[in-house]
């Protein structure tokens, strides 16, 4: 087995695997030819049936829509499916199928070749068990005719997988086929990632999607993979260069035992940034988080490789948003509030100083909790008379203790309680159904003094149909039987969804 040298550039660590030969008959000629699978049977089936029936399944059980702008990028992992598939399934659930992109722009550091620029591929199409995706060619070829940051050398996608694994999701999850434009990152500088992104700025608009594709940490022990992932994810999600770029130095100068590299795409990202930097009207959210230490029984934790899954969108004017710090402040409420309740029937004070005027915001908030997996109680409230951090403490409380579903919360299972809270939008009462958008859209059902509802995530958990979510919304929470939605007023929202960690 070869082994993977390790280059080091401005005290940063990537991975770049340089194979011993190239065929010299695999090298593309000058005439038209398509870009075949070569990880297909490896990285994934490469048979089309288990193929889609495998991404299917990612896509139904990961992370529903969380995202309520116009996606403009994702990060997602690349490696074998069996591991890194279920956290790339979760970032591709927040691209809305529907939204008419021109082209998708998939951007990915090589695993083999060393160009000093980027390669984009010209020659042909991209092949996949699943059929054809077409390279916008045009655009393409606009890339490469830049010499000094790009090339038009397709050596360098031969046998690179990090688009390739990209490709089944893409075909799958949306509704209609989209151009993409693959480019191959060949440099570490700087300078030139900067140069690169200058040349791909006319478009960087809303009516494109960039997709990076890049894994997290190599090889270090699970528990240093959690926090070297955590920190680089962090830093990479303030959409500051010299951030991102100081977390991955610092990140090498901690001498992590066998941490070859914080984020093997780093490259990849540094050209996002070059393009998002300074723009406040994109939002950065981390979708999920695993590494190869939680897929069992395959993976090592003596050894692991990080993913996750990022979503950067476009936030709609005066939408209501709530950072990550805000997210692991209303957690910690949550936590705290159940251990002091459950324990000794106190509550809290809460320290508002430092709070962000969005926790201070009167909002609606669901708290459910969860043991080994299964539902163990959910109350919230649509009502946005309170704070939103009061609702969160108030909703703690009575998810583990008013839930007529359940005895109350013990003391004994309180280390097997896992948190959920949803936030929830402004609710709009609606005049067809088709307008609800399930896996996006909760519902609210109210009949004269009667009312239930589903949050968003029900749908995508149990794979009801709209007319099943409507039905069991009426009958079972609302209490006016299974076509009472029919005649009662429906009303949806959003909801902002995140949970312990």
């Amino acid at each position: 087995m070869t082994r993977i040298p390790v280059i080091v550039t401005g005290g940063l660590i990537s991975i770049f695997m340089f194979p011993q030969t190239i065929n010299s008959q695999a090298v593309m000629q000058k005439s038209q030819q398509d870009r075949k699978p070569a990880v297909a049977g490896s990285f994934y089936p490469a048979e089309a049936t288990q193929l889609r029936t495998l991404v299917s399944g990612f896509l139904k059980e990961g992370k529903p829509d969380q995202t309520s702008g116009v996606v403009r990028a994702l990060v997602v992992p690349h490696a074998g499916y069996v591991f890194s598939g279920g956290v790339a399934a979760s970032g591709y659930n927040q691209i809305n199928p529907d939204h008419p992109y021109k082209r998708i722009f998939i951007i990915a550091s090589s695993h083999r070749m060393s160009l000093g620029k980027a390669s984009v591929y010209t020659r042909g199409d991209y092949l996949t068990p699943l059929g054809k995706m077409e390279v916008d060619k045009e655009v393409s070829a606009k890339l490469a005719a830049n010499k000094e940051f790009f090339t038009d050398d397709p050596s360098a996608h031969i046998q690179e997988h990090s688009i390739e694994v990209q490709l089944p999701f893409l075909q799958i999850s949306l509704t209609k086929p989209i151009p993409i434009v693959p480019i191959v990152v060949g440099t570490q500088l700087p300078s030139i990632c900067k140069g690169i992104a200058e040349v791909l700025k006319p478009w960087f608009t809303a009516d494109n999607l960039f997709i990076i594709s890049a894994d997290f940490s190599h090889y270090p022990s699970y528990e240093n993979a959690l926090k070297v992932d955590a920190a680089t994810a962090e830093a990479f999600c303030t959409n500051s260069i010299s951030g991102f770029l100081k977390v991955l130095e610092a990140n090498d100068k901690l001498r992590i035992p066998d941490l070859a590299t914080s984020m093997c795409a780093w490259p990849s990202a540094l050209i996002l940034l070059n393009l998002t930097e300074n723009n406040p009207s994109l939002k950065f959210s981390r979708i999920q988080y695993k590494n190869s230490g939680d897929i069992r029984p395959y993976g090592d934790k003596a050894s692991v490789v990080g993913y996750h899954s990022i979503c950067i969108s476009e936030k709609k004017s005066g939408q209501f948003e709530l950072s990550d710090t805000d997210k692991k402040e209303l957690v910690q409420i949550a936590r705290t509030t159940l251990e002091s309740y459950v324990r000794n029937r106190t509550i809290p004070e809460i320290t508002t100083s430092g709070f962000s005027e969005s926790l201070k915001t009167p909002a609606g908030a669901f708290v459910t909790l969860k043991s080994d997996g299964q539902l163990r109680g959910c109350i919230g409230s649509f009502e946005p008379s309170s704070p939103l951090f009061k609702v969160v403490q108030e909703m703690a409380i009575a998810s583990s203790t008013r839930d007529s579903r359940f005895l109350p919360v013990q003391s004994k299972e309180l280390k097997e309680i896992h948190i959920e809270i949803s936030v929830l939008t402004p609710m709009k009462k609606i005049r067809d159904i088709s307008e609800i958008k399930l896996g996006t859209h909760g519902i609210y059902i109210k009949k004269g003094f009667q009312g239930g509802t589903f949050l968003p995530q029900v749908a995508t958990e149990t794979g009801w149909t709209l007319e099943e979510f409507l039905g069991h919304c009426a009958r079972d929470k609302a209490g006016i039987g299974w076509s009472g939605w029919k005649d009662a007023d429906v009303f949806i929202y959003e909801a902002i969804i995140f949970e312990e960690e």
